[in-house]
């Protein structure tokens, strides 16, 4: 399930694998430069499976919901996360009411909660607001160190 990405450049859409979505690929139009995803992407549960399992990247995901006060506050840090890690990590969200069972998953019974995933699996899960430090801290401890 590709995730169509409009080019800055042509304003064409373009597919994009999601096990590319960190990388730099190229419009299929103009071929200008598509720059690695550099803002959250909203999720369901198939584009989320999709992701998961076929980063190169570690990703991040925050599970949230439009009624949540500390989630919307969370926002803008999960955006600059998103925007300072480019190219080197991920950034979902799941919407936890329109994706229940997403967060089942999880067992996400508080919100906002952080789970970081390398390699398909969980590394970290985090409750509670924290600020894009914090959240880049943990995407940076969960890639693999590069020789």
């Amino acid at each position: 399930m590709p995730v169509i990405r409009s080019c800055s450049h042509c304003g064409k859409q373009n597919r994009v694998p999601a096990k590319f979505l960190a990388s730099t690929g190229r419009c299929g139009f103009c071929k200008s430069p598509l720059p690695p995803l550099a803002e959250p992407l909203a999720v369901d549960d198939q584009l989320f499976d999709e992701i998961v399992q076929n980063s190169a990247v570690p990703v991040l995901v925050d599970f949230w919901a439009g009624w949540c006060r500390p989630c919307l506050a969370a926002a803008p840090e999960v955006s600059r996360t998103a925007a300072d890690m480019a190219g080197k990590a991920v950034v979902v969200k799941v919407d936890t009411e329109k994706h229940p069972q997403l967060a089942g998953r999880f067992k996400v019974s508080s919100i906002p909660n952080f789970v970081v995933l390398f390699g398909g699996r969980t590394v970290l899960q985090q409750p509670g607001l924290v600020d894009h430090h914090q959240m880049e801290s943990w995407l940076k401890s969960a890639a693999p160190v590069s020789a």
